[in-house]
């Protein structure tokens, strides 16, 4: 697939090239894109869903594939509540940064510390964040991709 053109390649260019070509942290193919582990797991569970092909934000979006990305950004975070145990699941869609659309999910536990548990997940120090581990979130990864598959997702 191409990508529609934004001013310059970003990080989410090359995280949906990566997916393309087999990245461990993939969790999933969904119609809209690929959903997989952040980078820094602050929180067990943290995923993000690129588009694919890469758009510069939502709005580039037609109105069909506007409802599929955020309809497959919801199923994940249902996947995650059934799955991981999370109490709640935070949804943003920022492109600030890397001027590409994704989505951050952020699956939020009960047992969170006191001052971070209602706090938005950027409060967390990212840089002390444990880096994904394939081994670590095998099992997680499963579920959730059995899960998804049990919700309709290719």
């Amino acid at each position: 697939m191409s990508d529609l053109p934004t001013t310059k390649p970003t990080a989410i260019h090359a995280l949906v090239s990566a997916a393309r070509a087999g990245d461990a942290r993939v969790i999933a193919a969904l119609p809209s894109g690929w959903a997989l582990f952040g980078e820094r797991q602050f929180v067990r569970g943290y995923v993000l869903l690129l588009p694919d092909p890469v758009v510069p934000d939502i709005n580039s979006l037609d109105e069909p594939a506007r409802a599929q990305f955020l309809l497959d950004m919801t199923r994940v975070g249902d996947a995650l509540l059934t799955v991981a145990g999370a109490a709640r699941i935070n949804y943003a869609i920022f492109g600030n940064l890397e001027p590409a659309l994704h989505a951050h999910i952020v699956p939020r536990y009960a047992d969170e510390p006191a001052a971070l548990r209602v706090q938005h997940p950027w409060a967390y120090d990212w840089n002390a964040a444990p880096l994904f581990e394939a081994q670590a979130l095998r099992d997680l990864a499963a579920a959730l991709r059995g899960e998804l598959a049990r919700r309709g997702a290719r």
